[in-house]
């Protein structure tokens, strides 16, 4: 593979919803060896975070210590781990005053209104402000053409998937009374709108089964911050979640889930990326975005601030 080339497919990652980690790893596996490449590659990156997320999952509640050590440790380390990556996202993604605004606007919001659909309005209120109010970055680098073992058609016919998933998974969590069909709707929407990476699924997750009363407050964070002691994305938080919840089926289930948004948005967006990537004014849309996971990143370090401040009362 080029450089040029990699390049390419890392700014692709970044500008997708999703884990662009994960969304690389998948990438490259479909030029390498087509569809089953990118499975392939995600099943290699994936798999032993899995194991060891599921199994913690399951010695949670078993471990020879009272718990009541073990959550106040991991909470610190999801503590501390959160806000190094505020420090650094703000940096990087919200460092002058108009996407600093953005962002803690964004986090005051999100803090006001705890809800999944209002972190999603802001994330889109937020590419809009961008598109009218911030400048434009720098031009990309010349695009060196990615030849795609993926043609138009699939590509249009992922997205429209993607998109038809958003939509009928929720109506049929109102029709339907499956708790697999809640449980699926509940990770691929998790999946499908978080932008900025594996940190910023945190408060869309703790919106998704905390209150609704499938996993409590210790062992969300507690499984969180044993997602940074284990090798792989940090999107496999999710068969921690989906074990806590559902065993192993529920596991399985929420990392199909919380990945099949990456594999649809990669095979759509490959094809075109070249194209998208030089127009200003998705540049500009997506820093508003990026400014705005700062915000939302920065309210869930301030929801594990009050879980340890509870720990303590």
């Amino acid at each position: 593979m080029e450089e040029q080339t990699f390049a390419d497919l890392v700014a692709l990652c970044q500008f997708l919803p999703g884990p662009a980690s994960t969304e690389m790893g998948i990438a490259i596996g479909l030029l390498r060896a087509g569809p089953l490449g990118a499975f392939a590659a995600w099943l290699g990156f994936t798999l032993p975070s899995f194991v060891l997320m599921v199994s913690f999952a399951y010695l949670v509640d078993r471990l020879p210590f009272e718990a009541g050590w073990l959550f106040p440790i991991l909470k610190a380390i999801a503590f501390v781990v959160v806000a190094v990556a505020v420090w650094r996202m703000a940096r990087l993604l919200a460092w002058d005053a108009r996407r600093g605004a953005i962002a803690l606007a964004s986090a005051a919001v999100v803090l006001t209104v705890p809800s999944s659909a209002v972190q999603v309005a802001v994330i889109a209120v937020a590419g809009f402000v961008g598109w009218l109010l911030l400048p434009v970055p720098p031009s990309p680098p010349p695009h060196v053409r990615i030849v795609v073992p993926v043609g138009r058609r699939v590509a249009t016919a992922c997205f429209a998937l993607y998109l038809a998933l958003l939509v009928a998974l929720p109506i049929a969590r109102l029709t339907i009374p499956s708790g697999e069909v809640r449980l699926v709707d509940s990770f691929y929407r998790s999946g499908a709108l978080v932008f900025g990476g594996g940190h910023v699924v945190l408060p869309l997750l703790h919106q998704e089964v905390v209150p609704p009363g499938w996993v409590n407050e210790d062992h969300f964070v507690a499984g969180y911050g044993a997602a940074q002691l284990v090798p792989g994305p940090l999107f496999t938080f999710a068969a921690y979640l989906g074990a806590v919840i559902d065993g192993l089926r529920g596991a399985v289930l929420a990392t199909i889930a919380i990945f099949l948004p990456a594999f649809l948005l990669v095979f759509a967006a490959l094809p075109s990326w070249g194209a998208l990537r030089t127009r200003p004014r998705a540049q500009r849309a997506l820093r508003g975005v990026n400014a705005a996971v700062v915000g939302l990143l920065l309210a869930a370090l301030v929801d594990i601030a009050r879980a340890i401040a509870s720990t303590f009362v």
